[in-house]
């Protein structure tokens, strides 16, 4: 992917810019605070981590499916409410990391109570690479670099495969998990790679 090429995530949050800006309007007319959505949004990702190491995996990919969204809606309701802010990011951020942990912990139970001890290695290895596909982004940032969400894993593609994978894991799980594995660390590549090109440029 090209450096300053809009990623796949931002073409869609274009898309659904005009449902999630109305949305996120109404929740702010009742009273809630992005922050309580950000929060419920890691509390629904927890359950669904247990549902996972209970073995319900479609009540799991259902729960983690709507902590999606609310992990869309919170920053529209931030933005509604004209309270987007420096700790309200660094907060989301934040959140979205222990929702990466405790799925990826939730499968890793999975996996270990059934024995399939190949599979947590892939477990481990996607959740690497779900947490260094992150952190160059927020390295980078911090070194004043823009535009490395690019990628063909970031957040929100990881977040469909793993709904997909819980929602139809009879034939989607362990072949997801291990295109999670791979995939993530070709997006840390690929960023890399980018900050590299604009450090260059610079």
């Amino acid at each position: 992917m090209k450096s300053g090429q809009r990623a796949f995530s931002d073409r869609v949050r274009q898309w659904a810019h005009p449902l999630t800006h109305s949305v996120g309007r109404w929740v702010g007319r009742l009273g809630v605070h992005p922050d309580a959505v950000s929060y419920s949004g890691a509390i629904l990702t927890l359950l669904a981590s247990i549902l996972i190491a209970q073995d319900r995996l479609v009540w799991a990919g259902g729960v983690f499916a709507v902590s999606g969204l609310l992990d869309v809606l919170d920053g529209a309701v931030a933005r509604a409410l004209q309270r987007q802010s420096v700790f309200g990011a660094v907060l989301d951020s934040t959140l979205d990391r222990y929702a990466d942990g405790f799925i990826f912990a939730g499968l890793g139970y999975h996996f270990a109570v059934s024995a399939h001890y190949h599979n947590l290695i892939g477990v481990l290895i996607a959740l690497i690479g779900s947490f260094s596909v992150s952190y160059v982004r927020a390295r980078a940032e911090g070194a004043g670099i823009p535009s490395t969400k690019n990628g063909w894993f970031s957040r929100f593609e990881r977040t469909l495969l793993l709904i997909g994978m819980l929602l139809f894991h009879p034939w989607l799980l362990v072949p997801g998990l291990w295109i999670l594995a791979i995939g993530t660390h070709l997006t840390v590549v690929q960023r890399l790679y980018e900050v590299h090109q604009q450090i260059r440029s610079s």
